[in-house]
């Protein structure tokens, strides 16, 4: 029989709940030695509690690990349920397999609640609240809820999506305690450092690379909810201090692909969760703020897969105490008793519920495969981006999305396809993810957007949460289309390999089209490993074959027999694109010993690093050049800069931030000498500002005001902004450059079309133009010709926008405005990027912009 402790007090019974308590279980204080909500548990300390957990209890509690860490960090989930189910839990598992498949169930199936915690690594009680409900379940006797939770469904609770963020976040916390905590919002145990502990190790907002999958914690995440299958999936997070605590129904806009018995169950969730914190009488609010539209965060993307996804929000301690504007104190124990009160009131709508929510995700799953969302098909066109193409294919089927492979040519509603072109049908149990990621456009409510202008109208700032545009063809600059035909092939696997394209006969020399991320990866890899390789800013056309600007040519006579031989086992191994030469010879262009041909060679690369500089910017940045294309970057501290000896770099990268008043006078500098003497400055966003001001700018552009405003309006930093005006027309483009403070309203985020000066190297790949993601207030005047290249810009405003939605004045204004600048200085370059090409690491389409900045620019200058 059961040993029990009572439950007056959370120190005693180690839970936040009514006891009595199995002593049988061990408790928090027991294993690591503090008492809930008294430390901030760490990763080390979690994992080893969750282990006792799961020690103690194995006909309740099961571990799995299913991912590891940039760090190497283990991740790890634990399943809870009663004794019998835990006996068949694979067939529980392989039922609930079959129904999100939209086949029948046998019977086994029980419904499965996912309970997440921590994807920000500085969202402290949310770890801490995983803890405490698993021990609950597991210790709490003669408790109907949890004996019913237990036996009615499957809860899985991932404790820490973040373990790398978490370990900074504990290690600064603990650096700046004292002998007690400090409650003044002022002190350093509540300022943590750059980068804080929100973003892992490459600096990704982790609850934002859903759809991307471009980091391990993710992918293990996203596959292990594959295995599971949930109904309910809550992704439990911290917000300001001074807030109070969200829970569902979310406010508007709600996707488009959410079915309206979702949008029911949302409520009937809301409402457990408002009984159990009225019963405590704790505050709470919902249908604000926190929306479910964008399909890339945890809430959304699950609620795509059928499941009723949640976010929940709690106020922040940020530390052990926070003084609150309002004049009370709110303690970790606090932030960790309301998520855990969430929890279990979650837990519950699902186990008092069991039959409505495997219904409904019966209903959810079978209708998409029968067609209910739609009966065509999605063509991806492997085309020039082939690459980039097959890797779309790949990271959809990753997701648990049909990606069906033809390995013939055929004609599809009026287009011809070659063989091993992809269809994504949209017949299938993810058809509304389906829908979402490949559609060109996601429509936003129309009385929403009408709110949304009345608010403008009067000064109030627009309500949209995040962007209204990610269509993922678009993004990987890939051609995707719609069409009615049906389409069979076989399925695409996630982790099949890319295969090389390898065409052509010859001996002469290997070439590499640039046309893709692929073929960018191929040069860096190539040019490591010592293989020499030169690029061409023209054109050429060899016995018959066209080949594009930035294509990168190995000769066979600067490298030895073995260097051809590893060049070919890197492009299998890539799966890239190489098409061997039988001469020297062009039918037109330039030949290899032409001018415009320049040798290659591995940029030294320098990277911004640390205050001033926007942590996710620096991330995804580093992440694109060194996981994707495969060249190394060193990060200099902003603060050492000004007195670094760049001479050993080529290329230095500011990323969006505010680096100009780290840099100071003699930073700047410094980094005038380095482009002087040779070198790449590379700046993107809003630190285009620090190099472009004064007398003597190293980039002559300037942030444009509002369109009406003057130019003696002044920015938010003091500095001058140019008159904001419209171009209409191609011909006011080129008198705009032939000579030559309100901002422009936050623009949401949206994909936008940018065009490319055809003669200039760092076009290479973009002959039909590009599409990027533009945020924020950011308008540049074009550079004049006298001074520089607006190489790439964005299209006139009929044309301006691909994807999303844009403020009327903002279409207007942005028309023609540069999205990449270059201008020369001694014998350097530097380079603008107005918004940022390496975003969220989910514009693949943009990687050969990155690699002619940072790998040909180099060679282009010398």
């Amino acid at each position: 029989m059961a040993a029990i402790v009572g439950a007056a007090q959370p120190g005693a019974a180690q839970s936040f709940g009514q006891g009595p308590f199995d002593t049988a279980i061990p408790t928090l204080t027991t294993t690591v030695g503090h008492e809930p909500g008294t430390r901030v548990t760490s990763p080390d300390q979690t994992y080893a509690y969750l282990s006792a957990l799961a020690e103690a209890a194995p006909d309740r509690a099961k571990l799995v690990q299913y991912a590891v860490s940039w760090e190497g960090r283990p991740l790890y989930y634990l399943v809870l349920t009663a004794p019998t189910n835990m006996v068949r839990i694979e067939a529980i598992r392989a039922d609930m397999a079959a129904i999100a498949a939209g086949r029948p169930g046998s019977g086994s199936a029980l419904p499965v609640t996912w309970l997440a915690y921590g994807v920000h690594g500085n969202e402290i009680s949310s770890t801490d609240a995983a803890l405490m409900t698993a021990y609950h379940l597991l210790a709490s006797l003669n408790d109907p809820r949890s004996t019913k939770i237990l036996d009615n469904t499957i809860v899985v609770i991932d404790p820490m999506q973040n373990p790398d963020g978490r370990a900074r976040f504990v290690s600064n916390f603990l650096a700046a305690t004292g002998i007690a905590p400090a409650a003044d919002r002022q002190a350093a145990e509540h300022d943590e450092p750059w980068p804080s502990g929100r973003v892992n190790h490459y600096m990704f907002d982790l609850n934002r690379d859903w759809f991307t999958l471009s980091q391990p914690e993710t992918r293990g995440k996203v596959a292990a909810i594959r295995e599971w299958n949930p109904v309910v999936v809550v992704d439990l997070h911290e917000m300001g201090g001074d807030e109070t605590y969200f829970f569902s129904p979310a406010a508007q806009p709600f996707n488009p692909n959410l079915s309206a018995a979702q949008i029911r169950s949302y409520e009937l969730i809301g409402r457990y969760n408002a009984a159990a914190f009225d019963a405590r009488g704790e505050p709470y609010f919902t249908r604000e703020v926190y929306d479910l539209f964008y399909p890339g965060y945890g809430d959304t993307w699950n609620a795509h897969q059928g499941a009723i996804g949640s976010t929940y929000e709690q106020g922040s301690a940020r530390g052990l105490v926070f003084a609150r504007r309002d004049g009370t104190d709110l303690t970790y124990g606090d932030g960790i008793a309301n998520h855990f009160t969430a929890s279990l009131a979650t837990a519950s709508a699902v186990a008092d519920n069991p039959q409505k929510f495997l219904a409904d995700f019966a209903a959810y799953r079978s209708g998409n495969a029968g067609g209910a969302a739609g009966r065509g098909t999605y063509v991806i066109d492997l085309g020039e981006s082939r690459w980039n193409a097959e890797r779309l294919g790949r990271r959809l089927a990753e997701q648990g999305i049909t990606v069906l492979r033809r390995e013939s040519a055929a004609s599809l509603c009026g287009r011809s396809y070659p063989e091993g072109y992809l269809a994504v049908p949209q017949a299938q149990p993810a058809a509304r993810l389906v829908r979402s990621l490949l559609d060109r456009d996601t429509p936003l409510p129309s009385d929403f957007l009408a709110e949304q202008e009345r608010r403008r109208s009067v000064d109030l700032p627009h309500e949209l949460y995040d962007v209204t545009a990610w269509s993922v063809g678009p993004m990987s600059g890939t051609d995707i289309r719609l069409c009615n035909a049906a389409v069979s092939g076989d399925a695409m696997r996630a982790d099949a390999p890319i295969a090389a394209k390898v065409e052509g006969t010859g001996d002469f020399a290997i070439a590499v089209p640039w046309t893709d991320s692929g073929q960018a990866r191929l040069v860096a890899l190539a040019l490591r490993e010592g293989i020499d390789g030169r690029a061409t800013d023209r054109a050429f056309v060899s016995d018959g074959r066209a080949f594009p600007r930035g294509t990168v040519v190995f000769p066979a006579g600067s490298n030895s027999p073995d260097k051809m031989a590893r060049l070919g086992v890197l492009a299998r191994e890539v799966g890239a694109h190489t098409v061997a030469l039988e001469s020297g010879w062009v039918d037109s262009g330039p030949n290899l010993g032409s001018e415009h041909f320049v040798r290659l060679k591995v940029p030294r690369v320098a990277l911004a690093w640390d205050d001033g500089v926007s942590p996710l910017s620096a991330g995804a940045l580093r992440y694109v050049l060194e996981q994707r294309l495969g060249l190394p970057v060193t990060p200099i501290r902003t603060s050492r800069l000004s007195r670094a000896d760049l001479s050993d770099y080529d290329v230095v990268l500011v990323p969006e931030g505010n680096p100009g008043s780290l840099l100071g006078d003699n930073g700047k500098r410094s980094m005038r000498s380095f482009v002087q003497r040779g070198g790449v400055l590379v700046a993107i966003g809003e630190s285009l500002d620090a190099f472009s001001g004064g007398d003597d700018p190293l980039i002559s552009v300037k942030r444009e005001a509002a369109l009406g405003r003057g130019p003696a309006e002044k920015d938010n930093d003091g500095g001058d902004l140019a008159e904001g005006m419209a171009i209409a027309s191609d011909a006011e483009y080129r008198e705009t450059i032939k000579d030559q403070a309100a901002l422009p309203d936050t623009l949401p985020g949206a994909l936008l079309n940018v065009v490319g000066e055809p003669d200039h190297f760092l076009s290479a790949g973009y002959d039909s133009g590009a599409v990027v993601l533009a945020t924020g207030s950011r308008i540049f005047t074009p550079l004049d010709r006298s001074t520089g290249v607006n190489v790439m810009r964005f299209a006139a405003p009929q044309d301006l926008v691909a994807s999303g939605y844009v403020w009327d004045e903002n279409r207007r204004q942005l028309a023609y405005k540069p999205y990449l600048m270059a201008q020369s200085h001694g014998r350097g370059l530097v380079i603008g990027f107005a918004h940022d090409p390496s975003a969220r690491a989910y514009l693949e389409g943009l990687d050969l912009l990155i690699a002619n900045a940072v790998l040909v620019a180099p060679s282009r200058v010398r």
